[in-house]
């Protein structure tokens, strides 16, 4: 399992929210680039970037910054999610030098343009899956849907996405752990690997995940942890490593 830090990205800067409301944001650095540079040496094997302005407006604002970060770690598996809704931003990522791209609104909306960006860019394609009580929220949180996540997510199955993001929303920002349960479920429901997010506060935490031997879930996104200091990238990635060998 890897342990994925957390860059979300609003107006430059780098913050967290909390539940994803964009007006409950602590600023954690001005400058991206150099906490992507932090995570990369205290052993991060990928990045996990957000696009909270993209993710409201429905198009990129922060490109140029995941540009940055794509420039200066060539080789570090980057994902950026945010804002992303059409197969030119994912060609302007895939180009900047980005990993995977995560489709998150867009796979709720228009689930057959899932299939068509998986067409276009093999093996490049993760799917957000936000949910609340279940049921997936879309427009950076600000719409909670009817359907159910482990429904979208099998209908994904056939398109070739490399993995999903599953975030509980309640959890997100709280740093009261992350939903086990759900996202052991989701792993369940279908094939797609399920990388965990929001909530996670400690080694604990991720200790909760490893005792579930879920092998469908392959990574968990960490933010606010640590950046406040609960949990140490390297020491976490660590524990990982041993309870895998």
């Amino acid at each position: 399992m890897l342990i994925i830090p957390a860059i979300d990205l609003k107006d430059g800067a780098c913050v967290r929210l909390r539940q994803g409301r964009m007006d409950d944001s602590t600023v954690f650095s001005d400058d991206p680039v150099s906490m992507a540079a932090k995570w990369v040496q205290a052993g991060c094997r990928r990045l996990h970037l957000v696009d909270l302005n993209g993710a409201f407006e429905g198009q990129p604002v922060n490109g140029e910054v995941v540009t940055a970060i794509a420039k200066r770690y060539p080789q570090l598996p980057i994902q950026i999610g945010g804002g992303i809704r059409s197969l030119e931003t994912i060609e302007h990522y895939v180009k900047a030098g980005v990993s995977y791209v995560i489709i998150g609104t867009k796979a709720v909306k228009q689930p057959e343009f899932v299939g068509e960006a998986c067409r276009a860019f093999p093996g490049k394609v993760i799917v957000g899956l936000d949910a609340k009580d279940g049921f997936v929220a879309t427009d950076g949180w600000a719409q909670v849907s009817h359907v159910q996540a482990t429904d979208l997510a099998r209908r994904f199955e056939a398109d070739g996405v490399s993995a999903i993001v599953y975030t509980d929303i309640a959890k997100d920002g709280m740093m009261q752990g992350c939903n086990v349960a759900a996202t052991v479920a989701l792993a369940k429901a279908s094939r797609i690997p399920v990388i965990a997010s929001g909530g996670i506060h400690n080694l604990g935490d991720i200790q909760a995940l490893l005792d579930t031997n879920e092998p469908g879930i392959i990574g968990a996104i960490t933010g606010r942890a640590i950046y406040e200091g609960t949990l140490d990238v390297a020491e976490a990635q660590s524990l990982c490593d041993r309870f895998n060998a």
